[in-house]
């Protein structure tokens, strides 16, 4: 790296330093930290896996875990209490580590154990984004969006500062993790960040009104899979897969936008 302002060899102005250790805060700081965790897990016995590169997968022995990276935050998770341990206890040696326990917060999920197994929500950040928008004291509807008045591009008069709008949106996606039920409504509401208009804003704040009565749902992963409930015929451990459409619902392109969830048991897992 260049020598840093005040830190300058006058002698040798034009030299650049050779580091021993990244430094935090450098672009390529994280890639450098991630490539040292990898080739670690990789000696250990773990493999990448192709479909996410953040997960890695050990499998030996007649014993499972799965590695989870995200930065220097790390979930780790397996079959055998004793083994994760003892690799915990490996990493420790390896790395400066702070071991958190359970999992029970993660990149703004909060992990709830229960009775069928774990609700996955995002009530904590439901909540800070109401606080901002001082919509926490609204009347809930029961609905993200109305069925009428029709949403177009042209709906209303412009925002004269469309900051706020344009603010709230993007807080809103982050929340489809756990909330697919307001997909539709944020996608929708997606399309107008670039001229937002007064209606816009008000149907903005009409999806709020609506977290506010839904501010616990979540995400509700099964520990036993292969119970059949709700609308589930087949009890196996299965794929199955459902989508719909609104057939030519966007009334500026009357383009349709389509949808699907697939569930492998009963667990939603895309």
């Amino acid at each position: 790296m260049s020598q840093p302002p005040g830190f300058v060899d006058t002698d040798h102005p034009s030299y650049v330093c050779k580091l021993n250790k990244a430094i935090y805060g450098l672009k390529q700081a994280p890639r450098a930290w991630y490539q040292e965790l990898k080739n670690f897990l990789l000696q250990f016995g773990f493999h990448n896996s192709y479909a996410d590169t953040s997960l890695f997968i050990f499998h030996a022995d007649g014993y499972t875990m799965y590695l989870l990276v995200y930065v220097d935050d790390l979930i780790l998770t397996g079959d055998h209490e004793t083994k994760v341990n003892h690799f915990i206890a490996i990493l420790a040696q390896r790395f400066s580590i702070k071991e958190l326990g359970l999992l029970t917060y993660f990149l703004g999920v909060e992990v709830i154990p229960n009775q069928h197994g774990l609700l996955l929500s995002q009530r904590r950040y439901i909540t800070d984004l109401l606080l901002q928008t001082k919509m926490q004291d609204a009347k809930a509807v029961l609905t993200p969006l109305p069925i009428s008045p029709t949403l177009t591009l042209t709906s209303g008069s412009l925002l004269s500062d469309p900051t706020e709008y344009r603010k709230v949106v993007g807080s809103l996606q982050y929340l489809l993790i756990t909330r697919p039920d307001i997909a539709f409504a944020v996608n929708k509401l997606s399309q107008y960040m670039h001229c937002p208009t007064t209606d816009h804003w008000s149907f903005v704040k009409r999806l709020l009104r609506y977290l506010v009565g839904t501010v616990d749902d979540g995400l509700q992963l099964y520990k036993d899979s292969t119970l059949s409930l709700h609308a589930f015929s087949d009890t196996s451990l299965s794929l199955q897969a459902f989508s719909d459409a609104d057939w030519a619902g966007d009334k500026d392109t009357f383009c349709s936008t389509s949808a699907y969830v697939i569930y492998l048991g009963q667990n939603p897992i895309s």
